[in-house]
């Protein structure tokens, strides 16, 4: 039952990360998007990757994983439509 919550949670969360990247990617704009945002939650899962592989969470060490490379693709689109 834990592991189950566990999953059902990572899914949810990585859903919403994709779908933020996904919508910025299509629109060409970072209107309303800071780069903060990213870069703020980039520094956060790294370093929750790093606690969850030295603890032994299985859930927790694919779902920071996914958002480490979630946040680095919305790095890389933040930076590729920014207007000069």
């Amino acid at each position: 039952m834990t592991e189950a919550v566990g999953w059902a949670s990572s899914v949810i969360l990585l859903i919403t990360i994709a779908v933020q990247v996904r919508r910025q990617w299509r629109s060409g704009s970072n209107r309303g998007v800071s780069k903060w945002l990213f870069i703020g939650q980039l520094t956060a899962s790294v370093g929750f990757l790093v606690f969850s592989i030295l603890t032994g969470s299985l859930v927790f060490a694919i779902t920071n994983a996914m958002l480490t490379l979630g946040n680095l693709v919305g790095i890389l689109i933040y930076f590729n439509n920014r207007q000069y």
